[in-house]
């Protein structure tokens, strides 16, 4: 969630009490880039501009033991998310890439795993290893976000309205399809359903990339930009949610807040990485199998800041997440 701080901070001239007074609110966990030597190269744009920042997003159940490797068990804590959040180096739009966690990939050291495996065996710095080795996107920063405080989030802004494509039930409560809205509870179960939809996981990531344009949406339509006390309660929230490398100060954020203000939430594109659909793997787990016919050239396109001028050449290659979602 670190990229709806930026996108906020970047709108509003409150940014620098913000960001005194935020800053011991974000909890932070040891460089997990110090110790890291293969790393994919950062693309330098020859034209002056500056290069796109790509921040590693983690979601999970907890936050706990982020930067202890010591207290990690085996298959004990896996990512339930991972996107990788490009904001280009022209700072006028953001590309939010979802990697599905049941991918089945080469992690560094410990062969062929799902990806989540990766923060379950070597935490941040692994995960970082594993999905530059499969992208080759350079990546800046990591934030693992805590997504059961999300509905401390989705009830701090009143709610956030989602477009169902079915009439569900979730938290209890039966809801129409079309634009609902949605409070913590009923997000959060929403964002975590997986076993009814009909691509299972896939949908999931689609449900979770909804919840988070939906916050984006609402923070810019509801008036928490011009209300300095609305404004400071939802970073409050927000930085609640999450834990961020060392390297990623509040001066950073708002650094790079400043130079993308003119983003807007129509500027925010979400997709996911093509897959060749489900399998199982030789051990007997079920896996998602990325088709690298199709990742390859969007892969590379991230990593040359190109996003956008790949998926207007190549409108069919890439499904952006749509209005409705199963």
């Amino acid at each position: 969630m670190g990229v709806i701080v930026v996108l906020v901070l970047g709108t509003t001239a409150a940014g620098l009490w913000i960001r005194h007074a935020l800053a011991g609110n974000v909890e932070t966990f040891a460089d997990p880039f110090a110790n890291l030597t293969a790393r994919a190269p950062q693309q330098v744009p020859g034209d002056g501009r500056e290069p796109a920042t790509n921040i590693l997003l983690l979601g999970s159940d907890s936050r706990i033991s982020a930067g202890d490797p010591s207290q990690w068990e085996a298959g004990a804590q896996r990512t339930d998310a991972m996107m990788v959040v490009q904001i280009s180096g022209d700072r006028k739009d953001v590309s939010i890439m979802s990697i599905p966690r049941d991918s089945w990939v080469d992690v560094p050291g410990h062969g062929r795993a799902k990806i989540n495996a990766a923060y379950s065996y070597g935490g941040p710095p692994l995960t970082i290893q594993t999905v530059e080795q499969l992208t080759g996107i350079h990546i800046d920063h990591v934030v693992v976000a805590d997504f059961e405080s999300f509905k401390a989030l989705t009830d701090e802004i009143g709610g956030v309205t989602i477009n169902l494509k079915n009439p569900q039930t979730l938290a209890g409560s039966d809801f129409n399809s079309g634009a609902q809205l949605l409070d913590g509870e009923q997000a959060l179960a929403y964002a975590r359903e997986r076993k009814t939809l009909p691509n299972g996981d896939l949908d999931r990531v689609n449900r979770q990339q909804a919840w988070m344009r939906a916050i984006i949406a609402q923070v810019f339509d509801n008036g928490t930009l011009s209300d300095p006390t609305k404004l400071y309660s939802f970073l409050h929230a927000v930085t609640n949610t999450m834990a961020v490398d060392e390297g990623f100060t509040i001066g950073q954020m708002q650094d790079l807040a400043l130079g993308s203000r003119s983003i807007r939430s129509k500027d925010i594109h979400f997709m996911t990485v093509p897959t060749a659909g489900t399998g199982m793997s030789e051990d007997g787990q079920s896996i998602v199998n990325l088709d690298p016919d199709v990742d390859v050239p969007l892969f590379e396109a991230f990593a040359t800041d190109m996003v956008g001028d790949y998926l207007r050449e190549h409108p069919d290659a890439v499904e952006l997440l749509p209005a409705t979602v199963n």
